[in-house]
């Protein structure tokens, strides 16, 4: 089992940032990936992006690229996630995960399906 908990959400202005962290513990061995979800009120969770093991390969949705930055600390399985130029259609509850294996290929990692563990999760408000 791998656990995971999410830290950092909050209230922002338009404009504004946060820094989600999400640290795993458990059973964390081997070249997993870590990605963040996100879910709007009355819309279905949405991939925001994914990281390789060694850092070296990330997947982004479109609407976050050039805003949001994911990174990890593997001494800490910690997993992050800097959103900067925040808007208010970016208000979710924002959820980390956890895969046993990392892909090139986007149409795989941004499946909800291919991650075994989720956080609860971490609001994010952004207002106008």
């Amino acid at each position: 089992q791998v656990q995971l908990v999410e830290s950092g959400g909050g209230l922002v202005q338009a404009g504004g940032s946060l820094r989600l962290s999400c640290p795993a513990s458990g059973r964390t061995f081997g070249d997993y990936t870590m990605g963040w979800f996100r879910q709007a009120p009355g819309k279905a969770r949405e991939f925001v992006a994914a990281i390789s093991r060694s850092g070296t390969s990330t997947h982004y949705v479109d609407s976050v690229k050039a805003r949001f930055t994911i990174s990890r600390d593997n001494a800490k399985n910690t997993v992050n996630l800097q959103t900067n130029s925040l808007k208010p259609e970016d208000t979710a509850v924002y959820s980390c995960a956890f895969a046993w294996e990392y892909s090139g290929n986007y149409a795989l990692m941004n499946r909800s399906t291919r991650y075994s563990f989720w956080g609860q999760g971490t609001q994010v408000t952004v207002s106008s």
